[in-house]
Formats: structure tokens, sequence, C-alpha cells
């Protein structure tokens, strides 16, 4: 029987999901307030064949040669060439957007992204929402905040330039604590929904056969068994679920003969999902008038940034939005107008009278 190693897939708990980041990249939209979105895509690459260099196939988010674009190069400290590409483009609403994305070849077309545009008119302001969101990997996972308090979800979300400050800071110490907590945790995370995602696949497998000795409800109680089993010998895993020792400790011995086609087809499909081909990425956001609400972080140019990696949509989705209002002029110039219309009125109704 060919089995696929259950290593493998133990592996991402520490590594995560693979990606190569080149070129290194940062997308900024500016909305305007009419829905229209100018994108602009800065690229950076250390790649010396030209022929490799900024391939569209590696590019994290839609993009094609139609675009207006600008090349230039620089020496680093090493005094190592580095490339850089800028691009822009008008898309005159976020359906163009979106259908840019339900078609894009590059390196992350296998994901679901969607943008998102709003507009509410309210008298003496105009509001705005801009969002971008993709769609989450596994669908029996947990959300991380169930494993992480409010300090620590923010050090996992947070930008790496961000990181790098706060590492050098007065409270370096601190810091670099929380950030050895965050990965502990997060090793944790990754293991329960590895687990998770590998007992809903097996259930699926197994409905037709309506044993109750492996109920979906069952096999989820013994999950954090499961976890701490595998975590006593990550060294061995492979052999040990070769050997079926690892499935007969789970479902027993009999069991495990019985259904370990089913195992070895879940332990594939997840290994498949985990096998994701994605490249990360910065996105940042500039919205129309007056900040009043986002779930992003301010970069150095005053404009919100978001870091987009892979762990972030893994089990839920991920969704960066921003919220501004805009003040309509000609709203206040017409209501001052109207009242200065009523005021006048009265006045001359009260001298009427006199």
């Amino acid at each position: 029987m060919n089995t696929k190693p259950v290593k493998l897939i133990f592996f991402f708990v520490l590594m995560f999901i693979m990606s190569c980041n080149e070129p290194e990249t940062v997308v900024t939209n500016y909305v305007h307030p009419d829905g229209s979105v100018t994108r602009k895509l800065e690229m950076k690459s250390i790649e010396g064949d030209k022929n490799k260099r900024f391939k569209i196939s590696e590019i994290q988010v839609p993009f094609d040669m139609t675009w207006s674009i600008k090349d230039s190069f620089a020496l680093s400290k090493k005094n190592d060439t580095i490339w850089f590409r800028t691009a822009e483009k008008l898309f005159k609403n976020v359906e163009e957007l979106n259908l840019a994305y339900k078609s894009d070849s590059g390196a992350n077309k296998g994901l679901s992204r969607e943008t998102g545009f709003s507009k509410k008119f309210k008298w003496f302001n105009t509001e705005y929402r801009y969002s971008e969101k993709i769609d989450k990997n596994f669908s029996s996972g947990y959300p991380v905040k169930e494993f992480m308090n409010e300090e620590e979800l923010r050090y996992f979300y947070s930008p790496e330039t961000l990181k790098e400050t706060e590492a050098s800071g007065a409270d370096s110490l601190k810091y670099k604590a929380l950030g050895d907590s965050v990965k502990l945790k997060t090793d944790d995370w990754t293991a329960h929904n590895i687990i998770s995602e590998w007992i809903s696949e097996f259930s699926k497998l197994t409905a037709a056969r309506k044993d109750e000795e492996i109920t979906f409800q069952l096999l989820k109680s013994k999950e954090h068994g499961f976890v701490k089993e595998i975590e006593k010998d990550d060294k061995g895993l492979d052999s040990l679920w070769k050997n079926g020792i690892i499935l007969k400790k789970f479902i027993g011995e009999k069991n495990a003969v019985k259904y370990r086609i089913e195992a070895d087809s879940a332990l594939s499909m997840v290994t498949k999902k985990l096998m994701l081909n994605f490249s990360d990425y910065s996105l940042r956001i500039a919205m129309p008038g007056r900040l009043i609400g986002t779930n992003g972080f301010i970069d150095s140019s005053h404009i919100l940034l978001w870091p987009v990696k892979s762990d972030y949509f893994f089990t839920e989705p991920y969704e960066m939005w921003a919220e501004s209002k805009t003040t309509n002029i000609w709203t206040w110039v017409v209501s001052g107008l109207f009242l200065a219309f009523v005021v006048t009125g009265v006045i001359v109704r009260l001298i009427k009278k006199d």
C-alpha cells in the first residue's frame, strides 16, 4: 500500500506552508470616492537572470504587461544589484478587480480572493468601506483566537517591520518572550487544526458504514489525546503511521485495520491542502477622506498596511478592511442657506407684527 508520509504533514507544524516570496511585493490600493481603485505594485528582486525576474507566474497578485510599468535598480551595501519594478493600473470598480482575481495566473492563483466597496450618503458626510478577503484553506480548523490572548494575537498579525522595531526597543526581552510564546502556541494550534481536518475527512469517508465506534463526535472527543500522542515522538511519526501504531491508539486495533485505506486517503487530502502554493506579500490601502475604522496597521508612510501570509487564512477567512468619511460641503451650504431663510422669515414676521 502506498502510504503518504505522515512526517511530511507535521513538518508544517514547525515550518508551516512553504513559499519563496520572490519577488518581494507591496500592493497599494488607492480607493477613490467613485469606487474606482488605482492599484500600485512595488516589487523588489535579487534575481540576476532577466528572463526569470518579475515573471508573471511568480507575482503574488493579478498583473500583466498592460499596466504602466517602470523598472530600475540599485546597489546594496554588499554591492549586489537589487532590481525594482513599479506598476500601476486604474480599475473602474471592484468588479474589475474581482474579475482579475478570478483569472489570475500568478503565484497565488489557487486562492479565492474578493474585494468589496460600499458608499453611504449621510447628508453632512459620505462614508466609504473597502475590503479584501481571502477564503479559508481548512474547513474544520479552529480560530487562532482560541489559542492566543489579545496581546499574542496582535503580535501574530503584526507586520515584520513592526516586530523588528519592537525587538530592538527598550522592552526587547519582553517582546522576545512574547514572540516565543506565540511560536509555541502557533505550533499547538497548527497541530490541532491538522488533526481536526483529518478527523473531518476521515469521518466523511467512513460515514456510509454507520459504525458507532468511529462517529465524528467520538473521534473529536479523542482529538486532544491524539495531538499529545503525536507530539511525544514527532521524529518517528513516519514509521508510527506506516506501522499503524498511531491509528491503533486512536481508533483501536480492529478499526485501524478495517479503515486503513480511508485513513490514508484522509491523510492525503489534508496533505494536499497543506501543500498550498502561496507567496507572501503586503497590502496597503489609502482611503478617501478621514479614516474612521480599520483592522490594519499604520506604516511609515501613514498608509494602512496588512501582511498577507498563509497562516492568516488557514482556518478562517482573512479580511482586510478600512472605513472613512468625507465632508459634503454642499450639504452644509444648503443647510446654512435653509437655516438663514427660516431665521429671516421669523424675523420678518416679528417685524410685521410690531
